[in-house]
Protein backbone atom coordinates (compact mmCIF):
# COMPACT_ATOMS: atom_id res chain seq x y z
CA UNK A 1 0.00 0.00 0.00
CA UNK A 2 1.38 3.39 -0.96
CA UNK A 3 1.42 6.06 1.74
CA UNK A 4 0.77 9.69 0.84
CA UNK A 5 0.97 12.84 2.97
CA UNK A 6 -1.03 15.94 2.04
CA UNK A 7 -0.14 19.04 4.02
CA UNK A 8 -2.96 21.58 3.91
CA UNK A 9 -5.25 18.66 3.13
CA UNK A 10 -8.29 20.29 4.73
CA UNK A 11 -8.26 23.11 2.18
CA UNK A 12 -10.03 23.49 -1.15
CA UNK A 13 -7.59 21.64 -3.41
CA UNK A 14 -5.96 19.49 -0.74
CA UNK A 15 -9.25 17.95 0.42
CA UNK A 16 -10.34 17.26 -3.16
CA UNK A 17 -7.00 15.57 -3.78
CA UNK A 18 -7.40 13.45 -0.65
CA UNK A 19 -10.90 12.38 -1.69
CA UNK A 20 -9.70 11.36 -5.14
CA UNK A 21 -6.71 9.41 -3.84
CA UNK A 22 -8.93 7.55 -1.38
CA UNK A 23 -10.82 6.03 -4.32
CA UNK A 24 -7.80 3.72 -4.64
CA UNK A 25 -8.09 1.12 -1.88
CA UNK A 26 -4.33 0.58 -2.04
CA UNK A 27 -3.59 4.16 -1.02
CA UNK A 28 -3.27 5.37 2.57
CA UNK A 29 -3.76 9.13 2.84
CA UNK A 30 -2.58 11.23 5.78
CA UNK A 31 -3.83 14.80 6.01
CA UNK A 32 -1.89 17.33 8.08
CA UNK A 33 -3.49 20.74 8.58
CA UNK A 34 -3.52 23.37 11.33
CA UNK A 35 -7.08 24.37 10.29
CA UNK A 36 -6.19 28.06 10.18
CA UNK A 37 -7.99 28.30 6.84
CA UNK A 38 -8.89 24.64 6.26
CA UNK A 39 -12.04 22.95 7.52
CA UNK A 40 -12.13 19.48 9.02
CA UNK A 41 -15.60 18.90 7.54
CA UNK A 42 -13.95 18.62 4.11
CA UNK A 43 -11.97 15.58 5.25
CA UNK A 44 -13.41 12.03 5.15
CA UNK A 45 -12.61 11.27 8.78
CA UNK A 46 -14.58 8.01 8.73
CA UNK A 47 -12.66 6.56 5.77
CA UNK A 48 -10.54 3.57 6.85
CA UNK A 49 -7.58 4.72 4.72
CA UNK A 50 -7.63 8.34 5.97
CA UNK A 51 -5.55 9.58 8.88
CA UNK A 52 -5.91 13.21 10.03
CA UNK A 53 -3.47 15.20 12.17
CA UNK A 54 -4.05 18.78 13.29
CA UNK A 55 -0.49 20.06 13.37
CA UNK A 56 1.52 23.12 12.33
CA UNK A 57 3.78 22.23 9.40
CA UNK A 58 6.01 25.20 10.24
CA UNK A 59 6.87 23.57 13.59
CA UNK A 60 9.66 21.12 12.82
CA UNK A 61 9.00 18.82 15.77
CA UNK A 62 5.32 18.38 14.94
CA UNK A 63 5.87 17.50 11.29
CA UNK A 64 9.02 15.51 12.10
CA UNK A 65 7.20 13.22 14.52
CA UNK A 66 4.57 12.51 11.86
CA UNK A 67 6.85 11.97 8.87
CA UNK A 68 9.40 9.85 10.71
CA UNK A 69 6.74 7.58 12.14
CA UNK A 70 4.82 7.12 8.90
CA UNK A 71 7.61 6.89 6.28
CA UNK A 72 5.59 8.29 3.36
CA UNK A 73 6.12 7.34 -0.27
CA UNK A 74 4.90 10.67 -1.63
CA UNK A 75 4.33 14.13 -0.18
CA UNK A 76 1.98 16.80 -1.55
CA UNK A 77 2.94 20.05 0.17
CA UNK A 78 -0.18 22.21 -0.18
CA UNK A 79 -0.13 23.96 3.22
CA UNK A 80 0.07 27.76 2.91
CA UNK A 81 -1.47 31.01 4.05
CA UNK A 82 -3.93 31.85 1.25
CA UNK A 83 -6.36 34.58 0.21
CA UNK A 84 -5.50 37.99 -1.27
CA UNK A 85 -6.69 40.03 1.71
CA UNK A 86 -5.11 37.71 4.27
CA UNK A 87 -1.73 37.51 2.54
CA UNK A 88 -1.58 41.28 2.07
CA UNK A 89 -2.64 42.02 5.65
CA UNK A 90 -0.27 39.45 7.22
CA UNK A 91 2.93 39.45 5.10
CA UNK A 92 5.12 38.17 7.96
CA UNK A 93 2.74 35.26 8.50
CA UNK A 94 3.11 34.43 4.81
CA UNK A 95 6.90 34.47 5.06
CA UNK A 96 6.75 31.96 7.92
CA UNK A 97 5.55 29.38 5.39
CA UNK A 98 9.15 29.11 4.18
CA UNK A 99 9.82 27.10 7.33
CA UNK A 100 7.12 24.60 6.40
CA UNK A 101 8.62 24.17 2.93
CA UNK A 102 12.08 23.57 4.39
CA UNK A 103 10.75 21.20 7.04
CA UNK A 104 8.83 18.97 4.65
CA UNK A 105 11.62 18.88 2.08
CA UNK A 106 14.29 18.05 4.67
CA UNK A 107 12.17 15.30 6.18
CA UNK A 108 11.23 13.98 2.73
CA UNK A 109 14.92 13.67 1.94
CA UNK A 110 15.65 11.94 5.24
CA UNK A 111 12.73 9.49 5.16
CA UNK A 112 13.03 8.20 1.60
CA UNK A 113 10.12 10.03 -0.04
CA UNK A 114 10.03 9.11 -3.73
CA UNK A 115 8.67 12.42 -5.02
CA UNK A 116 7.74 15.78 -3.50
CA UNK A 117 4.79 17.62 -5.09
CA UNK A 118 4.71 21.36 -4.43
CA UNK A 119 1.74 23.70 -4.91
CA UNK A 120 3.08 26.92 -6.36
CA UNK A 121 0.92 29.64 -7.86
CA UNK A 122 0.30 31.80 -10.91
CA UNK A 123 1.25 34.67 -8.59
CA UNK A 124 4.94 33.90 -9.17
CA UNK A 125 4.66 35.33 -12.69
CA UNK A 126 3.61 38.76 -11.44
CA UNK A 127 2.42 41.22 -14.07
CA UNK A 128 2.72 39.22 -17.30
CA UNK A 129 5.14 40.33 -19.98
CA UNK A 130 3.82 37.66 -22.36
CA UNK A 131 0.47 35.91 -22.70
CA UNK A 132 -0.04 33.02 -22.28
CA UNK A 133 2.40 32.50 -19.42
CA UNK A 134 4.75 29.63 -20.21
CA UNK A 135 6.59 27.58 -17.57
CA UNK A 136 9.98 27.83 -19.31
CA UNK A 137 9.99 31.27 -20.91
CA UNK A 138 7.91 33.62 -18.74
CA UNK A 139 9.94 35.50 -16.12
CA UNK A 140 8.90 35.26 -12.47
CA UNK A 141 8.71 38.90 -11.43
CA UNK A 142 6.17 39.31 -8.62
CA UNK A 143 7.44 40.94 -5.43
CA UNK A 144 4.44 40.43 -3.14
CA UNK A 145 5.32 38.17 -0.17
CA UNK A 146 2.97 35.34 -1.18
CA UNK A 147 4.54 35.07 -4.63
CA UNK A 148 8.05 35.40 -3.25
CA UNK A 149 7.43 32.49 -0.87
CA UNK A 150 6.06 30.33 -3.69
CA UNK A 151 9.11 31.17 -5.81
CA UNK A 152 11.41 30.33 -2.89
CA UNK A 153 9.62 27.00 -2.53
CA UNK A 154 10.24 26.19 -6.17
CA UNK A 155 13.92 27.01 -5.70
CA UNK A 156 14.09 24.73 -2.67
CA UNK A 157 12.60 21.88 -4.71
CA UNK A 158 15.22 22.28 -7.43
CA UNK A 159 18.01 22.60 -4.87
CA UNK A 160 17.01 19.47 -2.96
CA UNK A 161 16.94 17.56 -6.23
CA UNK A 162 20.37 18.86 -7.22
CA UNK A 163 21.98 18.25 -3.81
CA UNK A 164 20.20 15.09 -2.66
CA UNK A 165 18.42 13.62 -5.68
CA UNK A 166 14.94 14.20 -4.22
CA UNK A 167 12.50 14.13 -7.14
CA UNK A 168 9.85 16.85 -7.30
CA UNK A 169 7.00 18.26 -9.36
CA UNK A 170 5.93 21.88 -9.12
CA UNK A 171 2.30 22.70 -9.91
CA UNK A 172 1.61 26.38 -10.61
CA UNK A 173 -2.10 26.71 -9.87
CA UNK A 174 -4.23 29.30 -11.67
CA UNK A 175 -7.50 30.10 -9.84
CA UNK A 176 -8.75 26.62 -9.03
CA UNK A 177 -12.32 26.73 -7.73
CA UNK A 178 -14.72 24.13 -6.44
CA UNK A 179 -17.33 23.32 -3.79
CA UNK A 180 -14.76 23.27 -0.95
CA UNK A 181 -13.52 26.78 -1.70
CA UNK A 182 -14.00 29.45 0.98
CA UNK A 183 -15.33 32.95 0.46
CA UNK A 184 -11.76 34.31 0.41
CA UNK A 185 -11.72 33.76 -3.36
CA UNK A 186 -13.54 35.59 -6.11
CA UNK A 187 -15.51 32.73 -7.68
CA UNK A 188 -17.03 31.37 -4.46
CA UNK A 189 -17.53 34.86 -3.04
CA UNK A 190 -19.44 36.00 -6.12
CA UNK A 191 -21.60 32.85 -6.20
CA UNK A 192 -22.35 33.15 -2.49
CA UNK A 193 -23.32 36.83 -2.77
CA UNK A 194 -25.40 36.25 -5.90
CA UNK A 195 -27.37 33.40 -4.31
CA UNK A 196 -28.07 35.68 -1.35
CA UNK A 197 -29.03 38.56 -3.68
CA UNK A 198 -26.27 40.59 -2.03
CA UNK A 199 -23.98 43.10 -3.72
CA UNK A 200 -21.04 41.72 -5.68
CA UNK A 201 -18.01 43.87 -4.86
CA UNK A 202 -15.18 44.34 -7.35
CA UNK A 203 -11.81 46.00 -6.82
CA UNK A 204 -11.33 48.74 -9.40
CA UNK A 205 -13.24 48.74 -12.68
CA UNK A 206 -13.25 44.95 -13.06
CA UNK A 207 -11.16 44.92 -16.20
CA UNK A 208 -8.66 42.56 -14.58
CA UNK A 209 -8.72 39.28 -16.50
CA UNK A 210 -8.29 35.79 -15.11
CA UNK A 211 -8.68 32.17 -16.11
CA UNK A 212 -10.49 29.64 -13.92
CA UNK A 213 -9.95 25.92 -13.46
CA UNK A 214 -12.63 23.67 -11.99
CA UNK A 215 -11.17 21.51 -9.24
CA UNK A 216 -11.95 18.20 -11.00
CA UNK A 217 -9.63 19.18 -13.87
CA UNK A 218 -6.89 20.18 -11.42
CA UNK A 219 -7.15 16.92 -9.48
CA UNK A 220 -7.24 14.66 -12.52
CA UNK A 221 -4.10 16.32 -13.90
CA UNK A 222 -2.21 16.12 -10.62
CA UNK A 223 -3.20 12.54 -9.81
CA UNK A 224 -2.27 11.39 -13.30
CA UNK A 225 1.10 13.09 -12.82
CA UNK A 226 1.56 10.85 -9.79
CA UNK A 227 0.10 7.62 -11.15
CA UNK A 228 1.78 7.80 -14.56
CA UNK A 229 5.10 9.21 -13.28
CA UNK A 230 4.79 12.38 -15.36
CA UNK A 231 6.53 15.76 -15.05
CA UNK A 232 9.28 14.45 -12.79
CA UNK A 233 11.60 17.34 -11.83
CA UNK A 234 9.46 19.67 -13.89
CA UNK A 235 7.06 22.62 -13.54
CA UNK A 236 3.47 22.46 -14.79
CA UNK A 237 0.84 25.18 -15.14
CA UNK A 238 -2.51 23.90 -13.87
CA UNK A 239 -5.34 26.10 -15.07
CA UNK A 240 -7.86 27.01 -17.70
CA UNK A 241 -6.97 29.04 -20.78
CA UNK A 242 -10.20 31.01 -21.32
CA UNK A 243 -9.72 34.64 -20.27
CA UNK A 244 -12.59 36.28 -18.37
CA UNK A 245 -12.74 39.82 -17.05
CA UNK A 246 -13.80 40.01 -13.41
CA UNK A 247 -16.69 42.31 -14.31
CA UNK A 248 -17.89 39.76 -16.88
CA UNK A 249 -17.56 36.94 -14.35
CA UNK A 250 -19.79 38.86 -11.95
CA UNK A 251 -22.40 39.41 -14.68
CA UNK A 252 -22.27 35.74 -15.72
CA UNK A 253 -22.83 34.52 -12.16
CA UNK A 254 -25.74 36.92 -11.69
CA UNK A 255 -27.27 35.58 -14.90
CA UNK A 256 -26.78 31.88 -14.06
CA UNK A 257 -28.11 32.26 -10.51
CA UNK A 258 -30.96 34.52 -11.64
CA UNK A 259 -29.85 36.92 -8.93
CA UNK A 260 -31.00 40.44 -8.09
CA UNK A 261 -27.50 41.38 -6.93
CA UNK A 262 -25.90 44.66 -7.90
CA UNK A 263 -22.25 45.10 -8.85
CA UNK A 264 -20.42 47.56 -6.59
CA UNK A 265 -16.94 48.90 -7.38
CA UNK A 266 -14.40 49.36 -4.59
CA UNK A 267 -11.03 51.11 -4.68
CA UNK A 268 -8.34 49.07 -6.45
CA UNK A 269 -6.10 46.93 -4.28
CA UNK A 270 -2.83 48.71 -3.48
CA UNK A 271 -0.68 45.82 -4.71
CA UNK A 272 -0.79 42.27 -6.00
CA UNK A 273 -3.94 42.48 -8.16
CA UNK A 274 -2.42 41.73 -11.55
CA UNK A 275 -4.21 43.01 -14.63
CA UNK A 276 -3.99 39.72 -16.54
CA UNK A 277 -3.31 36.04 -16.00
CA UNK A 278 -3.47 33.23 -18.52
CA UNK A 279 -1.45 30.02 -18.43
CA UNK A 280 0.05 28.13 -21.28
CA UNK A 281 -1.67 24.94 -20.14
CA UNK A 282 -0.49 22.72 -23.00
CA UNK A 283 1.36 20.36 -20.62
CA UNK A 284 -1.76 19.89 -18.52
CA UNK A 285 -3.99 19.33 -21.53
CA UNK A 286 -1.55 16.83 -23.03
CA UNK A 287 -2.24 14.37 -20.20
CA UNK A 288 -5.98 15.03 -19.92
CA UNK A 289 -6.56 14.78 -23.66
CA UNK A 290 -10.04 16.25 -23.34
CA UNK A 291 -11.79 19.58 -23.03
CA UNK A 292 -11.70 21.25 -19.64
CA UNK A 293 -14.85 22.04 -17.67
CA UNK A 294 -16.21 25.36 -18.92
CA UNK A 295 -16.79 28.24 -16.53
CA UNK A 296 -20.53 27.96 -17.05
CA UNK A 297 -20.44 24.23 -16.24
CA UNK A 298 -18.24 24.84 -13.22
CA UNK A 299 -20.53 27.50 -11.78
CA UNK A 300 -23.53 25.19 -12.15
CA UNK A 301 -21.59 22.34 -10.51
CA UNK A 302 -20.85 24.62 -7.55
CA UNK A 303 -24.48 25.65 -7.18
CA UNK A 304 -25.69 22.05 -7.34
CA UNK A 305 -23.12 20.70 -4.87
CA UNK A 306 -24.63 20.12 -1.38
CA UNK A 307 -21.27 20.57 0.38
CA UNK A 308 -20.90 24.06 -1.09
CA UNK A 309 -24.43 25.03 -0.08
CA UNK A 310 -23.84 23.76 3.44
CA UNK A 311 -20.51 25.50 3.77
CA UNK A 312 -21.96 28.77 2.59
CA UNK A 313 -25.10 28.29 4.73
CA UNK A 314 -27.26 28.49 1.62
CA UNK A 315 -29.28 25.30 1.99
Amino acid sequence: MRKILITGGAGNIGSALANKLLEDQNTQVTVADNLSTGDISKVQLNHPNLDFHQIDINDFKQISDLMKSKQFDYVFHYAAVVGVKRTQAKPLLVLEDIEGIKNTLELSKDTGVKRFFYSSSSEVYGEPVTIPQNEETTPLNSRVPYAVVKNVGESFCRSYHQEYGLNYTVFRFFNTYGPHQTKDFVMSRFIYSAMKNEDLTIYGDGSQSRTFCYVDDNIEATVRSLDENLFVNDVVNIGGARIVKIIDLAKLIIEITNSKSRIIHLDPLPDGDMTRRQPDNSKMKSILDRDLVTIEEGIRKMIEEPTFLTQMNLD
